[in-house]
């Protein structure tokens, strides 16, 4: 039986940022994001990370537009690594093609595809496929139970009010694990956290500002209404993705990656009418233990990640690399630490202290 230490798992999300170096001002081109993301998860598939997931957006200042395609292109060079979605923007997509396009990678991974299925943090894609965002609630509801229904028959017969019907009809090819991974992907919503917690999905809190504790009601309320529908809370599955970085030492991490955080928060601050720019101290208070940002030597993110597991009871761990342009061979050496030195301490205490309760 697996023990709570052996099912912590931890990873790399992205979202294959292209913004501006906010050093240098040069401005790295879609296709080599793209290059540089499918090294990434090959080295992260090297270093024993579990997962791998990357964000869907439509924006210039990002290149994953088309997250199965990113993955798949990694599917057949790595050996272990799970691969999913960070998230799928559902609500504006068509469930039949995501199914296709992810029990794809799932064939030619022979069964590491996950879908993280959400609404999206940006809404670019609503106008650009053609929806409206008075339905944003109700394009998520009914296209959820779409792809849960596929997923779980090869012949489907659905009706719903936003995409034609289909009339026992088979969807193909079929996915190698049965039934293929979804999960519910939420920023603090509790409507979601029920939602997941009645169909008894997987459930990824994306954690990037205040303090992480703060969503231990979520999660309550998550295994509440899991164990309200009938399923056990002791075997879901939940997932943090929170911004950080790591490096040799806390200074040299916490001072390559505030540059290029700064840059972004900033633009998404005035994109949402935030008011105040984002500022070092800002940064350096989020940082602390109790803070959202996961940035420093391998031993403080270990710390920072088993506090997480005591509040939360997480069962995966989303390291966000990066939140704006960095040098690739600094996220690579991010990839590497994380997975060669800070997954083995978490591993090593969480071991420990299961064998002392």
């Amino acid at each position: 039986m697996a023990t709570q230490a052996n099912i912590m798992e931890i990873g790399i999300s992205t979202f294959l940022e292209a913004t501006p170096d906010p050093v240098t001002k040069e401005v790295i081109s879609h296709a080599e994001r793209l290059r540089n993301a499918v090294e990434e998860i090959v080295l992260a598939d090297q270093v024993g990370l579990d997962v791998y997931g990357v964000g869907e957006h439509h924006r210039p200042d990002y290149a994953g537009s088309s997250p199965a395609i990113v993955l798949a292109a990694a599917a057949a060079m790595t050996k272990r690594i799970r691969l999913t979605s960070a998230v799928t923007v559902l609500s504006s997509d068509d469930p039949v093609r995501v199914y296709q396009a992810f029990s794809t990678i799932d064939g030619i991974s022979n069964g590491r595809a996950e879908i993280m299925a959400g609404r999206g943090s940006f809404i670019e894609s609503f106008p650009l496929f053609g929806y409206s965002l008075d339905d944003y609630n109700e394009l998520f509801e009914e296209k959820l139970e779409l792809l849960l229904a596929i997923r779980s028959s090869e012949k489907v017969t659905w009706r719903g009010g936003h995409r034609p019907a289909i009339d026992n009809l088979g969807i193909y090819p079929r996915s190698v694990q049965n039934p293929l991974p979804v999960w519910i992907a939420s920023g603090g919503n509790p409507e979601s956290a029920i939602r997941a917690g009645m169909l008894g999905l997987p459930i990824a809190f994306a954690i990037i500002g205040g303090m992480p504790e703060r969503f231990a009601p979520l999660v309550d309320l998550y295994k509440k209404a899991a164990a309200q529908a009938g399923h056990d809370p002791e075997k879901l599955q939940i997932a943090t993705h929170s911004h950080g970085f790591v490096g040799e030492t806390t200074e040299q991490a916490a001072d390559l990656f505030f540059l290029p955080t700064q840059a972004q928060m900033n633009v998404i601050g005035r994109e949402r009418g935030w008011g105040q720019p984002y500022t070092r101290a800002t940064y350096d208070e989020a940082r602390s233990l109790r803070g959202a940002l996961y940035v420093g030597d391998p031993e403080y993110l270990a710390e920072k990640i088993i506090l997480l597991r005591h509040n939360l009871g997480v069962t995966r761990f989303f390291l966000h690399v990066n939140v704006g342009t960095m040098p690739h061979r600094e996220v690579l050496h991010a990839i590497e630490l994380l997975g060669t030195k800070v997954a083995p301490i978490v591993h090593k205490e969480l071991a420990r202290i299961e064998a002392t309760e």
